[in-house]
């Protein structure tokens, strides 16, 4: 039965049009909180048109026996494992007798709800592994959701409409993947479920970047973040940040230039040397905001995105895309993830911008209750200088002017050694400023190459980027 577009998509909807659709039929694979997603089918009615078997490997040897053994029960690899697994026993033993006609699936999650003892995370990788019509070769889609509901039974209820919304998009959406993302959490809010991770693949999706799915999911706020590696992986942010220090520099890197890497390299220098850090993974990250993303204008360009994250993966970095505009709040976001020393690497102008309190108005304890969560773990700013351009004087933490009023703040934060001034930089590089060699790209002046990276100079050249022209 083919999705009435006059009709609202509800829950029960969903299910018992795939119920009805002959062309769908396959597996169900839940490990951990129930068969919360194969119960809507059996629910609506019809579920013999779909279901070819149900299966929770609740015990953790009976898990091991089907899928492998493996380090993590709630995890990627399990889910893919499920995956693979399952669509390949339907194909093996389903093929001969309704292949013509069928197209097969496998879905399966492994989540691990709230206890009952409480106090755990509530999160879990869902996927579907289809063949859009018979005979065909596979797509897939991974997601990964944090389950925000305080109780476990409300939890398994989300659980099951995102996981009957991501085969409705899968079934019926694969050929839209933006609208496929939207539906997903359709009956919900994003105060229930948070999607943080998805990721496409196979025949039907060979010409998405995941990426940009991932720059969509913080843009309908599905996900306050989105990762992605040097090798344009997307990346789950609780396994990514997960035991590790991490030093994160915010910037527009249009494009990355010398300065930035500067910057970071500095910074990482004095945040190796804390003795909170000694012996520890550090994880350097790149962060875009999504306010920056959209300077201009309410829509993300694309192309000027691809080309950043292009540009950053070919200087070897890790990618956070965040809608977290206010320090404290991406220093909460990262907290949450990992319990090892944050860092945060600025120039000045950014610390200037730190204490214009403007930015604090909705917080009702202002800019004192924004500065007690941003420092409260002891964070610390890593503070680049900034070079006058008609003086040829540095402005640092030990000489900075902040209003009147705020002095003794700043003073107060740098006695507690809030900010840690790198006075290890490169001269030459505080002459690079990003605007300046962005306007160099567009115009034709070539001495903008000696500005950044061989490797980015050369993918600018040769993918065009910014305007350039040859």
């Amino acid at each position: 039965m083919p999705p009435r577009r006059d009709e609202a998509l509800d829950t029960h909807y969903k299910a018992l049009s795939i119920n009805l659709d002959s062309r769908w039929y396959g597996t169900f694979a839940e490990i951990g909180a129930g068969q919360e997603v194969v119960r809507w089918f059996f629910r609506v009615g019809a579920a013999a048109g779909t279901v070819a078997k149900s299966i929770s490997a609740y015990d953790m040897t009976v898990s091991d026996a089907i899928y492998g053994s493996g380090g993590r029960y709630v995890s990627r690899d399990r889910a893919q494992a499920m995956l693979d697994r399952e669509f390949r026993l339907n194909l093996e033993r389903l093929s001969d007798k309704r292949g013509d006609n069928t197209a097969f699936f496998a879905f399966a999650d492994t989540v691990v709800a709230r206890s009952y003892k409480g106090g755990n995370e509530c999160h879990g990788w869902m996927g579907v592994k289809f063949q859009s019509r018979p005979r065909d070769e596979p797509s897939q889609i991974l997601i990964h959701v944090r389950m925000l509901d305080t109780e476990a039974s409300l939890q398994q209820e989300a659980l099951g409409v995102v996981g009957v919304n991501l085969l409705y998009g899968a079934f019926f959406l694969h050929h839209e993947p933006e609208k496929l993302v939207e539906s997903l959490l359709d009956q919900l809010t994003t105060g229930r479920i948070e999607i943080d991770v998805i990721e496409f693949q196979g025949i039907e999706f060979r010409a998405v970047d995941n990426r940009l799915i991932s720059l969509k999911l913080v843009q309908l706020g599905l996900s306050g973040a989105a990762m992605f590696g040097p090798n344009h992986e997307v990346l789950q942010p609780s396994e990514a940040l997960y035991k590790k220090a991490i030093l994160v520099e915010r910037g527009s890197f249009r494009p990355p230039t010398f300065v930035n890497l500067n910057m970071l390299e500095c910074a990482l220098e004095k945040f190796k040397s804390d003795p909170a850090v000694a012996g520890k993974e550090v994880l350097p990250i790149f962060e875009l905001t999504m306010r920056n993303l959209l300077a201009g204008g309410q829509d993300v360009d694309r192309r000027d995105f691809l080309a950043r994250a292009d540009l950053l993966a070919a200087c070897g970095m890790t990618v956070l895309i965040s809608d977290y505009f206010e320090y404290y709040r991406l220093a909460a976001y990262i907290s949450w993830r990992t319990k090892e020393r944050i860092g945060i690497v600025m120039g000045v102008p950014s610390l200037v911008e730190l204490f214009n309190e403007k930015y604090y108005t909705q917080l009702p304890g202002g800019i004192l209750e924004s500065f007690g969560r941003l420092f409260k773990n002891n964070l610390k700013l890593y503070v680049y200088p900034l070079k006058s351009q008609e003086t040829g004087e540095l402005s640092t933490v030990e000489n900075l002017q902040v209003a009147p009023e705020l002095k003794k703040l700043y003073g107060y934060l740098q006695d507690r050694g809030s900010f840690v001034g790198l006075d290890n930089f490169n001269e030459p590089y505080l002459d690079i400023f990003s605007r300046d060699v962005l306007k160099k790209i567009s115009s034709g002046d070539m001495t903008w190459e000696e500005s950044v990276p061989i490797e980015v100079a050369s993918m600018i050249k040769h993918r065009k980027f910014f305007g350039y022209l040859p």
